[in-house]
């Protein structure tokens, strides 16, 4: 016996395409798709501001959606990334692009080597940062959260990975952490001052909370992104995906963390801001070089961005 699945409803009506000025899709069907070899702003797409021992079958029954596999199910959790080897692959690139943004570092925070004992990674993905952590701080306990079991089995001693959602009430106790770490949460995070609040009670007094957003669109200085551009319709159609779940991707135009952070109680918050080229372009060789891994970190699975995005 076979049946239709049911039509699935657009992410937005007409209207509500037009109003966030989304162009529709018969646009693109005009386009070339013919791109320039010899035009180098091919290649220069505007820039950025940029129970722990075992686990249940079920969280290996994993969704797919347009042939993209997606985390299994864990209470209300929801993430728009794939969980197969192809997106994998496109995070532990990602993490090398991100230490490349901040010169080489895992991290910005003051810490002190012979202070830090007990570290958590929330959102660690393939868990690469936890990992290069507990690599530079040997006498540290790293631990790294996540809703899928996408990490490697093969760590050093003192890393271990949980399955959690962090949009649920932490169970760890008050004052448990030297260093709280987040990384690129956009479309992830129900409420910022929420999660905050939660570092903020779990991270010792004098401890430090460190979390790094990039821009959910990208921009230019001389108009060179148009606003039919392809790549500022990208950015249109990602924040409001991010509005129709409820989980926002407009972290950094919104300035959610300094706000949560404030909100929270801590102190002594220092802003970090990095200017990022995508692509070669820029003059300055040292950006010049971040941009190229950038360019490579926007162009690593995009495919593979799109799909739950579209089943909205």
């Amino acid at each position: 016996m076979a049946a239709q699945p049911a039509q699935r409803q657009p992410l937005l009506s007409n209207e509500e395409q037009a109003a966030v000025g989304i162009l529709p899709a018969s646009h693109w069907q005009q386009q070339s798709t013919v791109e320039d070899p010899n035009d180098d702003s091919a290649s220069s797409i505007g820039s950025f501001m940029s129970s722990t021992a075992s686990l249940s079958s079920t969280i290996f029954q994993y969704r797919t959606i347009h042939g993209r596999t997606y985390h299994g199910e864990i209470g209300n959790a929801e993430s728009w990334e794939p969980n197969d080897e192809r997106h994998n692959e496109a995070l532990d690139l990602a993490h090398h692009v991100y230490t490349v943004v901040l010169d080489g570092k895992l991290y910005n925070a003051p810490l002190d080597k012979k202070k830090v004992q007990k570290v958590v990674d929330i959102g660690t993905g393939t868990g690469l940062w936890a990992i290069d952590f507990a690599d530079e701080f040997p006498n540290a306990e790293v631990i790294g959260t996540d809703i899928t079991p996408i990490q490697p089995s093969w760590v050093p001693a003192n890393v271990k990975f949980e399955l959690d959602d962090c949009n649920r009430e932490w169970t760890w106790p008050d004052n448990t952490f030297d260093f709280v770490h987040m990384r690129m949460l956009f479309g992830i995070i129900e409420d910022w001052d929420a999660i905050f609040r939660q570092a903020y009670r779990t991270c010792k007094p004098g401890g430090y909370t460190e979390s790094f957003i990039s821009e959910s669109s990208f921009r230019s200085e001389d108009g060179t992104v148009k606003d039919d551009s392809a790549i500022a319709q990208w950015g249109k159609v990602w924040n409001a995906a991010g509005r129709k779940m409820g989980r926002t991707f407009e972290v950094y135009a919104h300035n959610l963390q300094q706000k949560g952070m404030e909100a929270a109680g801590f102190v002594d918050i220092e802003v970090k801001e990095y200017y990022i080229p995508v692509g070669v372009w820029h003059k300055d060789k040292e950006l010049a070089e971040k941009g190229l891994w950038w360019k490579l970190h926007v162009e690593s699975d995009l495919e593979g961005k799109s799909p739950f995005m579209v089943k909205l």
